[in-house]
């Protein structure tokens, strides 16, 4: 049987699992006051998408670019993209609840989830020649 006491006396392990554990923490409590996204409205999320500039690395239809991932269609849960939308440390800053309120963003993801897949290339007819 090992003793698990030995974990925590490692410096490095100490501050990855107390890494871990804030990160559970913060995950739940977000997750806890995402907004209702059945409430929101597509149009409201499109003015809103643009408004806060995610279309300039995003494209228009969440389609992604140079700097921004695909977002639609078929976008991540709504609680996975608004933690990560407040608590962003990459390229993308972080979106406060002061910037971009959880009505603006439970409307982004309404617009998201509002844009059709793609027609599938075999269906058109100039690309099958």
């Amino acid at each position: 049987m090992k003793n698990h006491a030995s974990l925590f006396a490692r410096p490095a392990m100490r501050l990855s699992l107390l890494r871990m554990a804030a990160i559970a923490a913060l995950s739940i409590g977000f997750i806890a006051s995402v907004p209702d996204a059945h409430a929101a409205s597509a149009e409201n999320g499109k003015a809103a998408f643009i408004k806060n500039g995610c279309w300039q690395c995003h494209g228009f239809a969440g389609q992604g670019g140079v700097t921004g991932p695909t977002l639609a269609p078929s976008p991540k849960a709504l609680s996975f993209i608004s933690v990560f939308i407040r608590n962003s440390h990459g390229v993308m800053p972080p979106y406060q609840k002061a910037i971009l309120s959880d009505a603006d963003l439970a409307d982004i993801y309404a617009y998201l989830q509002s844009i059709p897949q793609g027609k599938d290339y075999k269906n058109i007819p100039l690309l099958n020649q």
